[in-house]
């Protein structure tokens, strides 16, 4: 196995993300769609969505459960939102219109808020997804398989992991870097293994690690935030191995800055993204 890189300041300023040019406007900033938020689980897409346009995507696209969308417009009116049905379950049916918003997407994070069994829901998707780059989270990540060769990043905790590599828990916890490394070879993705040392790996088997944010990180919608980030930077032209670094280190970071302002326990997912334009800045 690569020694590992560390994801510090240094490397992050050796490594910087794509700057929009001096005259662009926000289409060359790239357009996110984001795909989740079923209607018990709608402020998934919602803290995603938030934390792409904070990380400097220039647009916004949401596809939620029909049953949430307006309300979903209205508390994020700078996206545009399209419902979709549902089946008995939760699963999300795949249609015409969400087919025409994947063409349009530079960058696609698919799972925050999803319910049911959406198998057919992935594969069907995947089967319209040509460009752009692919983030599963959550439940989508059952579709990893299918995901060899794409431009394709998941961001598991060491659960997700477990219940991907149909391994137990407590071995993946006890090696990580390994753990990343291995399956990132298996499904030929790049791989987010999340935990007080995230580890990112790629299918050649390259590895960054980033120690760092507090407990508070690990409160409801904190990955959702974070799969949002990623897939901003995405969506503005950092390949996926970049965007996951980046975006781990803006999410840890961000805690910290509400740590020292609020206590480490207690600040909520959604004051996480106003924190990232400025530590972009400051890291820039």
């Amino acid at each position: 196995m690569a020694p590992a890189v560390r994801i510090d300041e240094a490397a992050l300023r050796a490594w910087p993300l794509p700057r929009p040019d001096a005259d662009g406007d926000k289409e060359s900033r790239g357009r996110v769609l984001v795909i989740g938020g079923s209607r018990e689980l709608a402020g998934a897409a919602i803290l995603a969505g938030t934390a792409a346009l904070r990380a400097g995507a220039g647009k916004l696209m949401l596809a939620v459960s029909s049953a949430v969308a307006p309300w979903v417009g209205q508390s994020l009116p700078e996206a545009r939102v399209t419902g979709l049905d549902e089946a008995a379950d939760g699963a999300f049916v795949f249609d015409e219109r969400l087919a025409a918003l994947v063409d349009k997407a530079d960058a696609l994070l698919v799972g925050p808020g999803m319910a049911g069994d959406n198998a057919s829901f992935m594969a069907t998707l995947l089967s319209h997804v040509v460009d752009g780059t692919l983030v599963l989270d959550a439940g989508a990540m059952d579709a990893v398989p299918q995901c060899a060769g794409r431009r394709c990043l998941i961001t598991p905790h060491a659960g997700e992991m477990a219940h991907l590599l149909r391994a137990d828990k407590s071995s993946i916890e006890r090696d990580p870097a390994r753990t990343a490394v291995d399956a990132a070879r298996r499904f030929g993705v790049v791989v987010a293994l999340k935990g007080p040392l995230t580890c990112i790996a790629d299918p050649q088997g390259r590895l960054w690690q980033h120690e760092g944010g507090n407990a508070g990180l690990g409160s409801s919608g904190s990955g959702d935030v974070l799969a949002g980030v990623i897939a901003g930077l995405a969506a503005r032209g950092a390949p996926p191995e970049q965007a996951a670094a980046w975006g781990v280190a803006l999410h840890a970071r961000a805690g910290d800055r509400l740590a020292r302002l609020t206590g480490e326990i207690g600040y909520l997912a959604r004051e996480l993204p106003g924190e990232i334009p400025a530590l972009m800045s400051f890291l820039s």
